[in-house]
Order: C-alpha cells, then structure tokens, then sequence
C-alpha cells in the first residue's frame, strides 16, 4: 500500500497548498486510513487463509490456496473467512494513515534537509515510512494473526478483548506483543521500499512521458494531474508483486513468531534465524519459505486497486492535493 504525490501538468506549475496548517494532518490521516480499511477489507478471506497455510494449520494442513477458501466455510460458516478482520480494522486504520503520512514527511526530509533526490529518496522513505507504522501498530497485528489462526470449535481467545488480556498475563506482558517484531521490520523494509520506489518511478514516468494517454486532472485541482484508476491498478498490482516476492520468507518467519505457543512446534520458532532454518529444513523454499505466495499475488491487485483509487479519491475529496 503505496501511493505517490500528484504530478504537475508538464508546462504548467502545481498550485502550492496553502492548507498545510488548516487541518491537514488529520485530513491525510483519515485518507490513508479509509484506503487501508477498504482495501484490506476487500482481501480479507485471502489474508486469513494465508495465515492458515503460512502456520500450517493441522485442519487446513493438506489444502492449497482455492481448497482452503472452500474448506473454511464449510467448516466455519462464510463469516470464518473474516475471522480476525475486526482486530484487522482496529491496526489498519492508523497503520494506513501513518505510513502515507510518514512516507511524505521522511521524502520532505531525505529530499531538503539531507539533499537526498531522485527515485533512491522514494526507497528510503518508503523503507522508514513502513517501519515507523509497523512499530506504533504491531500489537494489534499479533493479535490479528492469534484470531486468524483460530479455527472454530478449538478457540482459545475469545475475542480482541481477551487475546490481550490473555497475551499480556500469560505470554510476559508487554514483550508478549512484539514476537517477530524484529523479522517484521527487516521484511517491511524492502516490502515497503519497493512497493513506494516501484509504484511512485512508474507514476512519476507516466505521467512525465505519456500525461494524456495514462493521466487526468485532478477534480479538486485542475493543474495537478492523477493516474487514471485502471492505470493505478496496473502500477500498484506491479509493485506489490515485486515488494512481496523479495521479502516473502521474512513474513512467513514473522507469521510463526507471532503465533508462537499457539503453534505445536513454536520452540523451534524462537528466532529469526532459527525460524528460517527450521521451516527451510522442514519444509524447503516452495511449500516452506514461499508457501502461500501465490495467495500473495492474487491480493496484491485488488488491494492496491483499491488502496490507490480509495487514497486518490480521498485525496482530492478532501482537498489534499
């Protein structure tokens, strides 16, 4: 989930916004919020049945991707293809809103004060932007990811409510909700950088070669000009693609991290290195280190489809261009 600032009409200067100080901060943030919420919203029977396969779950242990979609309502009724997607809006939303907020402050700052420009800024930006939303949110996504996991009739939390309550009592307190922080920040880093690098170089090359054919004015600033919605899908698609076939191991490491004594073998799962070796040796690169990413790719269009055309609607519907 990456998104880029709208490019001038070449000839034709953007008009400066004069709104920074008038409740912009909140305006971006509610915009990056309802794009993260719609999006993941619109994939959320994938994510859960990613979970499943990424922690080979016994009850879905045989299944592939298309298998699995159909087990789970048949085992768990329709609504179990949304288990854990309440605890999902509770992150995504200020997950959403800080990493479109911190990307553009972290580009201000590598771009004026460290004299940091081109496409490497997008990459370093987007690399911190990501990190600084997993850290303030990653409680929540532990928590998503022990309710993902649950199958019904073999419930051990109850609720968002319980699981911290239960996490916080049993697993340590505090450090009990940052499992698999460590692989989660050394995967988003190049998940985050290369979905903002891609998508933000493919838009800024659009719109710079061909503005007439791939772009429009924006309706709340004619000078400024947006990505056509089919060609924001094709960008975002490409870019999410890209991200999470080179950081894919990272996340399944962080999968097993997270669930940890929910997982019969979560001794062997302590670490990152650790985790690593024994999900390679147990179970080799394809149905170990990628299992599921085929999965990952099916969600990668319609979410950034949605994530771009939601963040660029919002943008222009609250005047942030």
């Amino acid at each position: 989930m990456a998104t880029e600032a709208a490019v001038s009409t070449p000839g034709r200067p953007a008009i400066p916004n004069h709104s920074q100080g008038d409740y912009h901060f909140v305006r971006s943030f509610v915009a990056g919020g309802v794009a993260g919420c719609c999006a993941k919203s619109t994939i959320a029977p994938l994510d859960r049945v990613k979970i499943l396969l990424q922690a080979h779950s016994p009850h879905y242990k045989d299944l592939g991707v298309v298998a699995t979609l159909r087990a789970v309502p048949k085992k768990e009724g329709y609504l179990g293809l949304y288990k854990g997607n309440g605890a999902m809006m509770v992150r995504i939303f200020p997950y959403g809103a800080i990493q479109f907020m911190a990307f553009d402050k972290y580009k201000k700052i590598l771009s004026k004060q460290l004299g940091i420009s081109g496409h490497i800024h997008r990459l370093m930006a987007g690399s911190m932007a990501g990190m600084t939303a997993v850290i303030c949110t990653y409680p929540l996504d532990v928590i998503r990811a022990r309710l993902a996991y649950q199958v019904k009739g073999h419930h051990r939390y109850t609720g968002i409510g319980n699981a911290f309550q239960t996490i916080y009592l049993k697993e340590g307190g505090i450090p009990g909700f940052y499992k698999g922080l460590i692989p989660t920040l050394i995967g988003m880093a190049p998940y985050a950088g290369f979905s903002f690098f891609t998508f933000g170089t493919l838009k800024s090359l659009g719109l710079a070669h061909f503005p007439e054919l791939l772009g429009r004015p924006s309706s709340d600033n004619p000078e400024v000009m947006v990505l056509r919605t089919h060609v924001n899908l094709l960008c975002g698609g490409m870019a999410g693609a890209i991200a999470q076939t080179i950081s894919y191991p990272l996340d399944v490491a962080r999968r097993r991290m997270q669930l940890g004594v929910v997982l019969p073998d979560s001794d062997k799962c302590l670490t990152l290195t650790k985790t690593l070796k024994y999900v390679y040796s147990q179970y080799g690169m394809k149905k170990g280190l990628y299992r599921g990413l085929s999965l990952n790719y099916i969600r990668c269009v319609p979410s950034q489809a949605v994530a771009f055309t939601t963040y660029e609607f919002m943008k222009q519907t609250l005047h942030l261009n």
